[in-house]
């Protein structure tokens, strides 16, 4: 196909599932059917060694910024900050997307693109923070993190039973500047993924000027709990899951190793909860259609990407449009039974018996609401410890496609080089020819990008993305915490995930993290825990749970 041309300013799609996990799509060794996905692997590039945050709106940040979450304006969830005051006044601490930060869509529009985005925002609730004060021309959005895929929330006229955020019926759903009653204003046929698509592939038609590049962005919902999706889709999966998330786990590993994305000689973690087997018949057929639904999301998922596709290859834009599609973090694993409500007194699970018809036949209807637990998710994050929200690779190693036939690649060619969300930004503009702005911007002072552009290692011009003995990142949430340069990582994470002390990987014989040489390496691991003291002082990091201690690495 050539070398990247630059006679025509390319088009830019990027697709972002959301709580995804690293093994659920065919290209990644899945058994659920993803023919448009695995057609762009089998045209593009499968990223394998591709990172993220551990949670959803700190990945997100990083994609629009090129910068570390703690910088952009989500050193934490907002829903995890709960409005509590330690956070106030704290610079990367906003709950949005700050103002410190360039944001990809604004740089675009400002180099002359067209930029749409139909989807989960989830970097600020505010008309002040939300897309259309960010760049983006066009927009039908979802602002906060989850929502009902099918628009069905009786609990939320009450606003004591309000499940996770505290939502309201007007002001969560957004077109351009314009607040959404999603009760009058949505369609009455609304489904998330479905829906999303729609509206994106119409702005994709309506473009006032066909010649002028685009930046469209499509960020799903799907496949976060809850666990819903049209009833004939889940029927194709009927009885597949029957034998358990174990049996799973071992077929997707071996299909892992098929692919050649893990060696052959692969030490897999353990689970992290041994649940099936304590299951009653009628417990885990429910546990069973909970991953029928779930696949059947990822189904549909796959089917809108296609449409999308099959757009731009009618309009004749398909081979100069840069399409990316990535997951946002590790399959979500949590036992939502167990949580509270925002620190309440009721639990979910009162709530979901008051308003949802959670019954075998009736699992994943617009009146239910389910989830799939930790096994599942870790079955799809195999051969990698932990899921959502872990600091190990089973939280922040992530599915990667991407396809751009001027990028001199052959065809279904994969990369183990180590990526991260933050060189999104950078290979994006390095693409258009636009520059980032630098410190000024808008008329504010900005942060520059912490990643780098992948054009050079997708064009054949270098090894790797990163200088693979040398490159430094690292990651925090929830007071966990993780370092990494080359191949090597250190990890601290409190009990029971972890040992409440430093931990030290060799990630190329260790993929995962089974082997802690800290007493071995003492040295390296010391080094590790000095460069993290570096990132914790660049990203003015504010962690009021765990007190900082680099000291404890021995």
């Amino acid at each position: 196909m050539g070398s990247y041309s630059e006679n025509k300013k390319p088009n830019f799609l990027i697709i972002v599932a959301d709580d995804l996990g690293y093994s659920d799509t065919g290209c990644f060794g899945s058994e659920i059917a993803t023919p448009a996905l695995d057609k762009l692997a089998q045209t593009g590039v499968r990223l394998t060694n591709f990172h993220t945050a551990s949670a959803c709106s700190p990945t997100r940040s990083m994609l629009f910024s090129g910068t570390d979450n703690h910088i952009a304006g989500l050193g934490q969830m907002t829903e995890h900050m709960g409005g509590r005051s330690i956070y106030h006044d704290k610079p990367g601490y906003e709950g949005y997307l700050n103002f410190r930060v360039a944001a990809l869509s604004e740089i675009l529009q400002d180099g002359g693109y067209e930029t749409i985005m139909s989807g989960k925002w989830h970097l600020g609730l505010t008309k002040e923070t939300a897309p259309c004060s960010r760049g983006f021309d066009k927009s039908f959005v979802f602002l906060s993190g989850c929502c009902n895929h099918y628009n069905y929330e009786p609990q939320l006229d009450d606003p004591k039973h309000s499940i996770f955020t505290p939502m309201n019926t007007t002001n969560f759903w957004m077109e351009d500047q314009t607040y959404i009653d999603r009760t009058k204003e949505l369609p009455q046929d609304f489904y998330s993924t479905t829906s999303f698509t729609d509206q994106l592939v119409n702005y994709l038609s309506d473009r006032d000027d066909s010649d002028k590049p685009f930046f469209a962005y499509l960020p799903f919902t799907a496949p976060h709990w809850p666990l819903q999706a049209p009833k004939e889709v889940i029927d194709k999966y009927k009885g597949m899951y029957d034998d358990g998330p174990a049996a799973l786990r071992s077929k997707r590993l071996q299909r892992l190793i098929e692919l050649g994305i893990v060696p052959a000689d692969v030490e897999p973690a353990p689970m992290t909860h041994d649940l099936w087997n304590t299951l009653s018949a009628e417990e885990r057929a429910k546990s069973a259609k909970s991953m029928e639904v779930y696949a059947a999301m990822v189904d549909v998922i796959d089917t809108n990407v296609g449409r999308v596709v099959s757009h731009l290859e009618k309009t004749g834009e398909l081979d100069n449009t840069f399409i990316l599609f990535m997951s946002d973090n590790g399959a979500e694993g949590a036992l939502l039974e167990a949580m509270p409500i925002m620190g309440g007194e009721t639990t979910v699970n009162a709530i979901i018996d008051k308003y949802y018809n959670n019954s075998l036949e009736n699992m994943g209807a617009a009146d239910s609401y389910i989830w799939y637990g930790p096994e599942w998710a870790c079955a799809s994050m195999a051969p990698s410890r932990g899921f959502k929200t872990w600091i190990t690779e089973g939280g922040i190693r992530c599915p990667c496609i991407v396809r751009f036939p001027q990028l001199d690649r052959p065809a279904d060619f994969q990369t183990n080089s180590f990526a991260t969300v933050m060189d999104i930004l950078p290979t994006i503009l390095d693409l258009a020819g636009v520059a980032h702005p630098g410190t000024q911007y808008r008329g504010r002072e900005v942060v520059p990008v912490r990643g780098s552009s992948w054009v050079p290692h997708l064009l054949g011009k270098t090894p790797s993305f990163h200088d693979a003995q040398n490159h430094i990142t690292g990651w925090e949430l929830f007071g966990l915490r993780a370092i990494r340069k080359g191949d090597w990582k250190a990890l601290f994470q409190t009990a029971p995930r972890g040992k409440d002390r430093w931990e030290l990987y060799n990630l190329t014989s260790d993929v995962s993290e089974m082997h802690d040489l800290a007493e071995q390496e003492p040295e390296i691991l010391k080094e590790l825990v000095l460069h993290w003291e570096t990132y914790y002082a660049e990203t003015g990091m504010f962690d009021p749970g765990h007190e900082f201690k680099y000291v404890k690495y021995a």
